[in-house]
């Protein structure tokens, strides 16, 4: 079957702004959805944070956990600063697993998700994904190695690590940087996100109803909002979601919920071409096309 006009014109908005991208909007109602290869394998990002928060507060419902047990974090002098959260802190410093979970989420702190991998290892949470029926997101490595890029080793000149990250690629999403290389990082695909929204928003009899509907709050507070949240936040319509970013890598997932009560999984996974870091027309992009899918659909 040809591509609808919509789809194409997907497909340009992205190519004029230097984007490779996998979409999937989903009804969660109706399950129809809009897709733009979307079983493609990608680097998750800080996208796993989301899988990791429904293990551990599943195995906290199941009393496996305690959630105000401490988790203890020291300052590593040798490690490069997380943007937000523990990982700027100067001092040793301790926080309950609930709240270091709302960290890891909503902040998107790199020490309070390492903290929760010490917990439930990155091999435990692929198992509990495939559990759940989720198959195709693979949780690999600490996310503190999403930080330990060439543009941290190459300081006085990040363009050039960006343009190796940019071009550096081979057809079947090898790369040099083991960050972006699927077979070496911790990956997703665009309609296994999808798969874990529609988890958390119809659990059904597969996950305790407390832990969706904590996770959705999580997500519903998530501070990070440059991305898609400018197409789909609206008085009538509420987004909540999770961001993930390393190098040339921009994605978001999450859910639009409308006030007549229609809901859609949103999943936007995009690669710039372009070797730079701050991008904010290729933000907008991506947000631009998620919002044409999504319009697509609601109208079918």
């Amino acid at each position: 079957m040809s591509e609808t006009r919509t789809l194409r014109d997907a497909r340009q908005v992205l190519d004029a702004a230097g984007l490779d991208g996998w979409f999937v909007v989903r009804d969660l109602r109706s399950g129809a959805e809009i897709a733009i290869d979307p079983q493609t394998s990608v680097p998750a990002a800080s996208l796993v944070k989301l899988p990791l928060a429904l293990a551990v507060l599943d195995r906290v419902h199941r009393g496996g956990i305690d959630p105000a047990a401490p988790l203890h974090v020291e300052p590593d002098p040798s490690a490069v600063p997380g943007p937000i959260g523990l990982g700027r802190f100067r001092h040793p410093a301790t926080v309950a697993v609930e709240d270091a979970v709302y960290l890891a989420v909503a902040l998107s702190d790199n020490t309070a998700a390492d903290a929760l991998l010490d917990l439930v290892p990155p091999r435990e949470v692929t198992t509990w994904l495939l559990e759940h029926g989720v198959h195709g997101t693979t949780i690999r490595h600490p996310i503190g190695d999403l930080a330990d890029t060439p543009v941290e080793a190459m300081p006085d000149d990040p363009r050039l690590a960006l343009t190796l990250a940019a071009r550096g690629g081979t057809p079947g999403h090898g790369h040099p940087v083991r960050q972006l290389d699927v077979a070496r990082t911790s990956v997703t695909t665009a309609a296994s996100f999808a798969d874990l929204l529609q988890l958390v928003w119809e659990p059904g009899d597969r996950l305790a109803p407390e832990v969706a509907g904590h996770v959705r709050d999580l997500l519903a507070a998530n501070v990070h909002r440059q991305r898609l949240w400018p197409d789909f936040a609206a008085d009538d319509a509420a987004w909540s979601s999770k961001t993930g970013t390393v190098l040339n890598l921009r994605h978001e997932a999450g859910v639009v919920e409308h006030a007549d009560g229609a809901a859609f999984a949103v999943v936007a996974l995009t690669a710039s071409r372009v070797p730079a870091s701050v991008q904010p027309a290729a933000e907008a992009a991506a947000g631009h096309v998620a919002r044409l899918l999504h319009d697509e659909l609601r109208r079918r």
